[in-house]
């Protein structure tokens, strides 16, 4: 899976804050997910004492949420941490791993922010514009926005604003666990991106493409996992 735009990664943050403002621009935030048959999930793992982090990606087919491909790329992270900026850092070598898929997703839940972000441009959002695919920003921490109490129900969330205009959704997707932060990426509406949260969560706190994106950044996933292509191609119908 390649990218359908690029721009230069190692910029001045300022250069890359107009990046993020220009980009921000082609973002849809309408519904344009077709029939779903693979979902995928993105996390990158720390950069370790060289500065080298693993960038991992997961497919897996809907609705059985089983693991069909596992690919990571380790790289130097050279871009400084800036806040804001972290798609600057963390893109290059997720982009990377992707490149390696031999099957394309229908849709991405991204470890990291979409809209809700300064200049609505997050990890999420930024990576979905680049592939021209509808993504979800699936954050365990809130970057920017406020918002009220979420009820202890899994399923309840509560409007992320900030001043007059909604930029996600704080979701509550199990049980006496801290809620994730789910916001557009690209191609989808913010209703959308909170029931396709909700259907890829199995039992866990974080939906299963990017609890398995995050194992396999961290070298912990196992390859038994995935099914052979036999197997696959049954399972697709192919």
């Amino acid at each position: 899976m390649k990218a359908h735009y690029s721009h230069d990664w190692q910029v001045p943050p300022a250069q890359a804050m107009e990046i993020q403002r220009e980009l921000a621009e082609r973002v849809s935030r309408r519904d344009e997910v077709g029939d779903v048959r693979l979902v995928a999930g993105v996390d990158i793992s720390a950069p370790n004492l060289q500065g080298v982090a693993r960038g991992a990606v997961v497919v897996l087919n809907y609705p059985e949420l089983k693991l069909v491909e596992s690919q990571v790329a380790e790289k130097a992270i050279e871009f400084p941490y800036v806040p804001g900026l972290l798609s600057f850092r963390e893109s290059p070598v997720i982009l990377a791993a992707c490149e390696k898929l031999s099957n394309t997703p229908d849709l991405i839940l991204v470890d990291g922010q979409g809209l809700a972000h300064p200049r609505r441009l997050g990890l999420a959002s930024h990576l979905g514009v680049l592939w021209d695919k509808p993504t979800i920003g699936c954050a365990k921490s809130r970057l920017c926005g406020e918002h009220g109490p979420v009820e202890t129900e899994p399923g309840k969330s509560s409007e992320l604003t900030d001043g007059e205009e909604t930029i996600g959704a704080v979701l509550r997707t199990k049980a006496n666990t801290r809620p994730l932060y789910i916001s557009i990426g690209h191609k989808i509406s913010l209703e959308t991106a909170i029931r396709w949260v909700l259907n890829c969560c199995r039992c866990y706190r974080l939906p299963e493409p990017t609890r398995l994106a995050h194992l396999a950044a961290g070298g912990q996933l196992k390859a038994e996992r995935m099914p052979n292509a036999k197997q696959l191609r049954i399972r697709l119908n192919l």
